[in-house]
């Protein structure tokens, strides 16, 4: 099976004003305009809250509204939608109504979120997020294999009564669902419900999430799934140039602003935790040592790709080798200046992967 290649987006600002934000937006939709144009396969969209400059993605489905619009054959990727903090109804109808606009081209992400900070603000214990999280994928699941029918759920965090939910998806009997996550312990629980699974090198580093690949597949085959005809993927801040000090240049600054700003939404000053050790000394090491050091360590382990075309292929072959069928771009990263990204999203399509 070949690579599929997509692209994925924060939506980070580098600024604070009102028009430094409005053209970042305009800027990522012009990007995904030409990934359509390219042959990218998907365009993803995270969904964060309270993330000043990080990620103002707080609202991906009306972005990716905007794309739909703009675009013919490129699809759309929720990554994720954060199922706990909005009632199913209104995902099911939000989700459906951008597929439809599409023309059935949604890929449904889904996820509980890593931040306390957004379990608190919409009002929801951070303890329980795992059960909330697949309450509510099972009811909007559930909502859109009725067709149309009534459905009813109930439980102490929503109310589903015996409602008719419109509109229905475009796909049927649902778009595809994937759901995101960087622990093992989220992987099986993927692996357990046969859905396709969304990663990310950056906590761990490439060789260990394919360790963590291989188990999703062993899961998979234990629960009665194909593991060949689901789909995985990794997200992974990516800049290729001509020439790696090309690279290098353009996109250091960009990526370590991200990876701090990363480091501290995933794992705060105060949390511990023995599976995200290599995390947490890789995080302050890009925090924290010289930017020739620290793009050293993060480029040996793959938590981010910034090299020449011949770099590029190689690590595109390790990513293949860890068990991925999708790499996603995270070619507009940091702030990374417009014309870094729309040259490096060329060269990489032309002849990283030509």
């Amino acid at each position: 099976m070949s690579l599929r290649v997509s692209v994925g987006y924060e939506l980070e600002v580098r600024g604070r004003t009102r028009d430094v934000e409005q053209r970042a937006f305009q800027n990522v939709i012009d990007q995904v305009v030409l990934a359509d144009r390219l042959g990218y396969d998907t365009a993803w969209f995270v969904e964060h809250h309270f993330t000043r400059g990080f990620s103002h993605s707080s609202a991906p489905d009306l972005v990716l509204a905007a794309c739909s619009q703009r675009t013919e054959r490129i699809h759309l990727g929720l990554g994720v939608v954060l199922l706990p903090f909005q009632h199913p109804v209104r995902t099911a109808e939000r989700v459906a109504t951008l597929d439809v606009l599409s023309g059935g081209r949604v890929e449904f992400g889904t996820g509980r979120g890593a931040s306390p900070l957004e379990y608190q603000a919409f009002q929801r214990p951070f303890e329980r997020s795992r059960r909330i999280w697949e309450d509510t994928l099972e009811a909007v699941l559930a909502i859109w294999t009725a067709d149309g029918e009534p459905v009813t759920r109930s439980n102490e965090f929503f109310e589903v009564p015996d409602v008719a939910v419109y509109p229905r998806p475009a796909q049927e009997p649902h778009p595809p669902v994937w759901v995101a996550s960087t622990s093992l312990d989220g992987y099986l629980a993927a692996a357990r419900k046969g859905y396709n699974l969304l990663g990310m090198t950056m906590l761990k580093g490439l060789d260990d999430v394919a360790e963590d690949i291989a188990e999703y597949k062993k899961c998979l085959a234990s629960s009665g799934f194909d593991p060949e005809t689901r789909r995985i993927a990794l997200m992974i801040p990516w800049h290729v140039a001509q020439s790696k000090d090309e690279a290098v240049s353009a996109a250091a600054d960009a990526v370590l602003w991200y990876i701090r700003r990363q480091v501290n939404l995933v794992t705060p000053p105060d949390y511990y935790d023995a599976r995200h050790a290599t995390h947490r000394v890789l995080g302050q090491l890009a925090a924290g040592l010289p930017p020739e050091d620290a793009m050293e360590t993060l480029r040996e382990h793959h938590m981010v790709v910034v090299d020449d075309v011949e770099g590029s292929r190689k690590a595109v072959e390790r990513v293949q080798a860890a068990g991925a069928t999708d790499l996603i771009l995270q070619a507009q990263v940091g702030g990374l200046a417009g014309e870094h990204v729309t040259a490096s999203m060329r060269l990489f399509m032309d002849e990283v992967m030509g």
